[in-house]
């Protein structure tokens, strides 16, 4: 039901999504963005465009502080935990919350956010999440080390995840995080 992309490149974090928005064999073109800034950070979600309301519009995103892996597991988590509860949209199984997987760029760092809180930062400075993904992490495979621009790089995922599934649509929107401090 969607593909959003990102990856590192100069200390920077480039995102990239699409614009479907999917129920059953129903796919709506969405101009409300799946890809946004949210005070120092970049992000693109999957799963819900309620969540993705929430965080681009409801979410206080704190600034980082010190150790950026300790700060995304336990203060930025337990802010996004709050928000989403309050928002009506965090989910509860078997005592275990649950919320929905979105890419996050800071400090020139790229983060997964899956739908258990985990927070994955992918060794090979791309990620991919939606139904597009295998896709759309193909083509940036393929195109590491050519040497391309992100946004080139970001565009050819998009393009083969909006070739090969049925739940990925164009427009294709960008955004670029701050670059990392020095």
């Amino acid at each position: 039901m969607t593909v959003i992309v990102g990856l590192v490149h100069d200390g920077r974090v480039h995102l990239g999504g699409d614009s479907a928005g999917v129920s059953g064999l129903r796919i709506t073109v969405r101009r409300d963005p799946k890809i946004f800034r949210n005070g120092p950070y970049a992000m693109g979600f999957t799963t819900s465009f309620r969540m993705g309301q929430l965080l681009h519009h409801a979410f206080k995103a704190p600034k980082p502080k010190g150790d950026l892996d300790r700060f995304m597991t336990t203060v930025f988590v337990d802010r996004l935990r709050k928000c989403l509860t309050d928002g009506g949209w965090a989910r509860k199984d078997s005592e275990q919350e649950q919320a929905g997987t979105f890419l996050v760029g800071i400090q020139g760092r790229l983060f997964t956010v899956h739908d258990d809180y985990q927070i994955a930062e992918p060794a090979d400075g791309y990620a991919a999440v939606g139904c597009g993904d295998e896709f759309a992490l193909g083509a940036l495979h393929a195109t590491a080390g050519l040497g391309l621009a992100p946004r080139k790089r970001l565009a050819l995922a998009l393009a083969a995840a909006g070739h090969h599934s049925a739940g990925v649509s164009a427009p294709f929107s960008y955004v670029t995080a701050r670059k990392r401090p020095t």
